[in-house]
């Protein structure tokens, strides 16, 4: 006799994230974690040191000043927002009150894979809808529902592909939902989309009574070590997640910090403008080499190799990684013969590109 995990759990593969070590006596390019090559904004780095000024006292337990933040840069009702233990956290605690054993939960086949893992945790059944060119499918993920159905995961943009629906398209699934199922829409990389017909969901969840959006502080503000994350929705389903998170999910550095960051918009800005310039620039790069790049909105690109013996996605990354450059194997995701690399700095960028066109015989490294 020995304890017995619950239903689901032992059919989780554990998340492996990115590599982040170069052998020893070359430079690190570390381009596998989408992390900003600008860092945090100076401002948000001085409130986080502040914060620490009184370690011993436990932090605002409502994240009061960060709700704040929030809600003047977005123009947002502080009641409508939680804030997350990263957004990781809220992901899990919407899996924690809406699903249960016997329930299903639909992803699509390429999102990001802590949704699968949320949703066994619990006891349910994910449900991987395919995609169309690497991209999600509201046809294919509405004939996916059925009445068991609680949730749908919707990463917009996706990662690791890059793709994103436009909002028209993100309307049209909610009208095909049933009002029980809670829609989604995990925009952890909306900061970067410059596109006219995208939008995060901030219209649609003020609209509606199932649908939340989560965003994250780990992408264009920085703050990854941090750990922040948000949430926007209605007010049934915030006072739910609110009732179960824990009471001090936030540490008193994330919530100054965050707070500092969201409303530093002029370095926003020069971050924004930055992936701009080096994602276009990257992608005619990587495609001039005759490498395949799947056209991103996000701070990455998702890079396919050829089959061809020492061409390969593995081979690669072994090249790559012998010299310094660490990219993110996507096997897990689907991709078994791609890699993902994130924007970086001008010297990350060029040099990753000249890497891979000695890599693949067309120039030295």
């Amino acid at each position: 006799m020995r304890p017995v995990p619950n239903k689901g759990v032992l059919d989780i593969e554990a998340y492996v994230p990115g590599k982040s070590k170069a052998p020893a006596g070359v430079t690190l390019y570390k381009l596998s974690s989408n992390e900003t090559p600008l860092g945090a904004a100076p401002a948000a780095r001085e409130a986080a040191i502040a914060a620490l000024a009184h370690p011993e006292l436990y932090p605002d337990g409502q994240a009061t000043e960060l709700k704040r933040a929030i809600a003047e840069v977005h123009g947002l009702n502080p009641r409508n927002i939680l804030c997350g233990n990263g957004s990781d956290e809220l992901l899990g605690l919407l899996c924690q009150c809406y699903l249960a054993p016997g329930d299903e939960a639909i992803h699509t086949e390429h999102g990001f894979l802590v949704y699968r893992i949320q949703i066994l945790a619990r006891g349910a059944t994910p449900v991987a809808v395919k995609e169309t060119n690497a991209t999600a499918d509201v046809d294919a993920i509405l004939a996916a529902v059925t009445e068991k159905t609680r949730l749908v995961f919707l990463a917009n943009p996706n990662n690791p592909t890059g793709t994103y629906l436009p909002f028209d398209e993100v309307r049209r699934l909610h009208a095909g939902l049933p009002g029980n199922v809670v829609l989604v829409l995990d925009a952890a990389y909306a900061e970067y989309v410059r596109r006219n017909d995208y939008g995060a969901g901030i219209e649609l969840v003020s609209s509606a009574e199932n649908v939340v959006m989560t965003r994250t502080f780990s992408k264009i503000y920085g703050l990854a070590a941090l750990r922040i994350g948000w949430l926007y929705g209605p007010e049934a389903i915030v006072d739910a997640l609110d009732r179960v998170r824990g009471p001090f999910n936030l540490n008193a550095a994330a919530i100054a910090a965050g707070a500092a960051a969201i409303r530093d918009r002029g370095f926003v800005e020069q971050a924004a403008d930055h992936n701009a310039r080096w994602l276009e620039w990257t992608t005619d790069a990587l495609t001039s080499l005759g490498l395949t790049v799947t056209p991103s909105v996000g701070n990455f690109v998702l890079v396919h190799f050829p089959d061809t013996p020492g061409r390969t996605a593995a081979e690669a990354d072994d090249f790559l990684t012998a010299r310094g450059f660490i990219l993110r194997r996507v096997g897990g995701y689907g991709f078994p013969n791609a890699l993902r690399m994130t924007i970086g700095t001008e010297e990350a960028n060029r040099s990753a590109v000249a890497a891979l066109g000695a890599f693949l015989g067309k120039g030295e490294a």
